[in-house]
């Protein structure tokens, strides 16, 4: 039984919906509470209404953010606001993006991943998982009986066969849908409805390594589904709805799949930068600029870190690698390698930080802006890790420290959503 599947999507009805920018969400788990006000305001039909609905203090059993959620779903169904497509597709998706001055595209598909140890592909997780994050996708998944917003994984294909079909067969063709969002990231997508260009896809997958990028809790919550599913079900044929979770497939071999860092501001930092000098050899930086590119350019050899604090921007480079195996005490050796886990180790162990004086960004503005207020005592800023980390630590079973990666961009929420029967 094959991985892939084409499926018929719900989509936005492009003759009752004038702009799409004003309709689609970045996924929940990266929108703040101003942001849900923002995107409730920019139109009456933003997936913001079902993808992270408003809760109220009158909430209850009957009428609560998840049944608000469908009932929006099914109006909009009835409506023609949304509709199902006529035929089983897999949805070329490609975005165009500028990162640090330089453009980028990354070109990907969404398609149906087979779940189950019969899907003949190892799917591979890297994060851990919390509970409230899962219980929320499980309530609102089957509330709707829909995936309303895909996982994202990632293959390999030296290659490039899949971008080639891709080139060929639809690239030059009027997109399905175009649309831009507040990043300036323009996404654009394509119907392939051949069977035989989609049985070469799914030739391309089928037997592989698939790593999870992002998306970990919806998998998981996928799979919940299906086991509760076939529980109920007096029989399986493997085909049934339950049995799959809507995937947003990228080629990890690509040049343009951009991982950036997640950086620590850190609230509690009571000691000197002189007395990480056991472990760091230390140099204060005049320019922001520079201090990003020393960082840049340290890592590519080292582990290094910027610091910044109310004395300054500084760059931290490890002195001694023989010490990691000593100071770093769980995982394999590739673990011990990663950033995270030695910066965790060498500085805020040791310093004493508590996990709850942690707070992440993506942002090295951000960061700096917390210590400037006055809000943290020190900022950290990393560097990116490098997909081969990645594949190294899915491959060996383990999982990343918290808040390690941030595949960028991400993959809008409200291009396609998937129907369970």
């Amino acid at each position: 039984m094959s991985a892939l599947k084409p499926f018929a999507a719900v989509f936005y009805n492009k003759e009752k919906v004038e702009n799409f920018s004003n309709v689609f969400c970045p996924p929940y788990d990266v929108i703040s509470k101003d942001q849900q006000e923002n995107y409730y305001k920019q139109d009456p039909y933003n997936f913001i209404r079902l993808e992270l609905a408003k809760e109220t203090l009158k909430d209850g059993p009957k009428d609560n953010k998840y049944t608000r959620a469908r009932k929006t779903y099914e109006e909009w169904l009835k409506k023609g606001i949304l509709k199902q497509d006529d035929a089983p597709c897999i949805y070329f998706y490609k975005q165009d993006y500028k990162y640090q001055g330089q453009k980028y595209t990354r070109t990907g598909f969404l398609g149906l991943l087979k779940l189950g140890e019969d899907s003949g592909v190892r799917i591979l997780p890297h994060e851990h998982t919390h509970a409230a994050a899962k219980t929320d996708r499980m309530t609102l998944w089957s509330t709707l009986k829909s995936n309303l917003s895909p996982i994202f994984v990632g293959y390999a294909d030296k290659a490039g066969k899949i971008e080639r079909i891709f080139f060929k067969e639809l690239a030059s063709q009027k997109p399905f849908l175009e649309t831009v969002d507040h990043d300036k990231v323009k996404h654009t997508l394509w119907r392939l409805v051949d069977p035989q260009k989609i049985q070469e896809v799914v030739n391309v997958i089928d037997g592989q390594n698939l790593f999870i990028c992002d998306g970990h809790h919806r998998f998981e919550v996928a799979n919940q589904i299906r086991r509760e599913a076939l529980k109920k079900a007096k029989k399986s044929t493997g085909e049934e709805s339950y049995n799959f979770v809507m995937t947003y497939f990228t080629n990890m071999d690509s040049k343009d799949l951009q991982i950036f860092p997640i950086h620590r501001i850190v609230k509690k930092f009571p000691i000197s930068v002189n007395l990480l000098e056991q472990y760091f050899r230390i140099d204060k930086i005049k320019t922001k600029v520079d201090w990003l590119v020393l960082l840049a350019r340290a890592g590519q050899n080292e582990h290094a870190f910027g610091l910044y604090n109310k004395q300054g921007m500084f760059l931290l480079r490890l002195k001694n690698k023989i010490l990691i195996d000593k100071m770093v005490k769980e995982g394999s050796k590739e673990y011990r390698s990663l950033d995270a886990a030695i910066l965790k180790a060498f500085i805020l162990d040791q310093v004493g930080v508590a996990s709850e004086d942690i707070v992440y960004s993506k942002d090295p503005e951000e960061v700096m802006q917390a210590v400037n207020e006055g809000n943290a005592e020190a900022g950290f800023i990393l560097n990116p890790v490098q997909v081969g980390e990645l594949r190294s630590i899915a491959l060996n079973d383990e999982r990343m420290p918290p808040k390690t990666t941030y595949f960028y961009p991400k993959v809008l929420s409200g291009l396609t959503m998937y129907k369970m029967d």
